[in-house]
């Protein structure tokens, strides 16, 4: 079992680690791209096992809220530390970031032809 938890809590990590700047995560997509689907519940068991630091401020809930309760000690750090990020925050909830970068202007003004 420790191996297979170690291979878990290592994919994990290495997932954690690679959310850019600005960006965020729910513990379901963390966990698939760790290749462990259905497994959202243990994602913050794996990041706590963690000796290093990870950006875990960057892991949110499945509905893009974040990860704790609001008014929480926790819940101010993780919204400060996105914010300081540039990650919009509105009611509680992450602000998708879109780019256009690449678009032709009347895709993005009109959107995709039909």
């Amino acid at each position: 079992m420790a191996g297979s938890q170690n291979k878990f809590d290592q994919a994990i990590w290495k997932t954690v680690s690679s959310i850019v700047s600005g960006r965020v995560m729910s513990y379901g997509e963390v966990a698939r791209a760790a290749g462990y689907p259905r497994h959202a519940r243990m994602v913050s068991k794996a990041m706590s096992r963690c000796a290093e630091p990870l950006p875990w401020f960057r892991v949110v809930r499945s509905d893009r809220t974040l990860a704790f309760d609001a008014g929480s000690a926790a819940y101010d750090k993780q919204q400060s530390l996105l914010q300081k990020e540039g990650t919009q925050i509105i009611d509680g909830k992450v602000v998708p970031f879109y780019s256009d970068e690449g678009k032709d202007l009347d895709e993005i003004l009109w959107g995709p032809p039909e």
